[in-house]
């Protein structure tokens, strides 16, 4: 067991089918579609979330979901008020390179569809699902947190603080990249520290954002504008950790000429900025997404660098693929919690979530070379990349979960 021997009696309460711990973006997610398929839920997590406002500033943390992450928000009934709240789509994206002035373009038109994505607040995702799960009848519990969990039988016991246990088929742990109940449940992790900050903001420019992503790739990092919806743009800027310390300290007009440059004025000058943040950069991912009566979504299971804008994208399509693995198992007639079900789950995500994170990885590599030659070789690639439609359609594909 891995909790203290001396823990005070347990009080039971009623047996469930998933208990789901962390309430963000993706274990809210989670909770809300695993609780309309049927199956009983309960969600733990630590605090409630911030109200979320429409006469609030944009939050800083912004996500640009993708067509496939829409999809699934919607078949829960939350995207259309999502979407209505306050949400930018795009349907462009360039891409361009500061040292050999390479560039690549995406746009929706060019296959078929509306929109590449939406650019929405993370604050005001999680908002919407944590309300909606009281109706789909997930069990709430917050605050509450774990002290340990133990798999008997057909049945995993889950230990909170304050000394009540749950009994459930199956735990997830969705409870972010420092994820307790992986550590808990002995799964390494593998991966990097960037030793870089996304320093976030939004900023006003002299020209319109156009629908349109515009991310610079520069020595020391990615540099992204992304579309609001109030005209504005959200900085996603990737630094070294000097770097970004010393960009925080800027004052507002010296960081507004130094972005002007870093952003190649694109978008001409930046007029206006908010309050700026920064949050570390790293590549991590699981050794395992299970374990007895057990798997890990989301951050637990994956952090990747921000540079494609895909690790809440991700996180969903781990919800979808858990939905549907159980889904399956139960009409079957399956135990949902029983390993054989698990594994296919946890293959499946890992794989898919491996390749992705380390073709990031390998993505800010390359545009971190600095020789000559080797930044003639990725301009003469990526300009062939852009010739070729069928590639460009196949890699926007991908982004959107088709």
């Amino acid at each position: 067991m891995n909790t203290p021997r001396d823990l005070p009696p347990r009080r039971r309460t009623p047996s469930l089918d998933v208990a789901i711990v962390g309430g963000g973006m993706v274990g809210a997610a989670a909770a809300l579609s695993l609780a309309r398929a049927g199956f009983r839920t309960a969600l733990l997590e630590a605090r409630e979330p911030a109200p979320w406002n429409q006469s609030d500033e944009v939050d800083l943390r912004v996500v640009g979901l993708a067509p496939s992450s829409m999809a699934l928000l919607d078949e829960m009934d939350v995207w259309t008020s999502i979407r209505k709240s306050r949400s930018s789509a795009y349907s462009r994206m360039h891409v361009w390179d500061a040292e050999s002035g390479s560039a690549i373009d995406f746009d929706a038109a060019s296959d078929g569809r509306d929109m590449l994505g939406c650019i929405v607040e993370n604050n005001l995702v999680q908002w919407m699902l944590w309300h909606a799960l009281e109706a789909a009848g997930v069990q709430r519990l917050c605050p509450a947190e774990v002290r340990g969990f133990e798999a008997i039988d057909d049945r995993i016991e889950i230990e909170r603080m304050d000394g009540q246990t749950l009994a459930a088929s199956l735990l997830v742990a969705a409870d972010g990249a420092g994820s307790p109940l992986r550590k808990l449940a002995g799964i390494g992790t593998r991966g990097r520290d960037y030793a870089q900050r996304a320093v976030v903001a939004h900023v006003a420019t002299e020209r319109p954002h156009e629908s349109t992503a515009w991310q610079r790739f520069l020595t020391t990092g990615p540099l992204a504008l992304l579309p609001l919806a109030d005209g504005r743009s959200s900085l996603v800027w990737s630094l070294p950790d000097a770097e970004a310390r010393r960009v925080l300290a800027l004052d507002e007009r010296a960081f507004i000429d130094q972005l002007g440059v870093a952003s190649d004025y694109r978008l001409g000058r930046i007029v206006a900025t908010t309050p700026r943040a920064a949050f570390p950069l790293k590549l991590q991912l699981a050794e395992n997404y299970q374990a007895d009566r057990m798997v890990l979504l989301g951050d637990a299971a994956h952090a990747v660098h921000p540079l494609a804008g895909q690790g809440v994208n991700l996180g969903l399509r781990d919800v979808a693929e858990l939905r549907d693995t159980l889904v399956a198992a139960r009409d079957a007639g399956r135990d949902i919690g029983a390993a054989h079900v698990l594994r296919r789950y946890a293959r499946r995500r890992r794989s898919a979530d491996t390749l992705d994170a380390l073709g990031f990885d390998a993505l800010a590599r390359i545009y971190a070379w600095q020789s000559p030659s080797l930044v003639a070789a990725r301009g003469l690639g990526v300009r062939l990349l852009d010739r070729i439609d069928p590639l460009k359609r196949r890699i926007a594909e991908h982004a959107a979960g088709i």
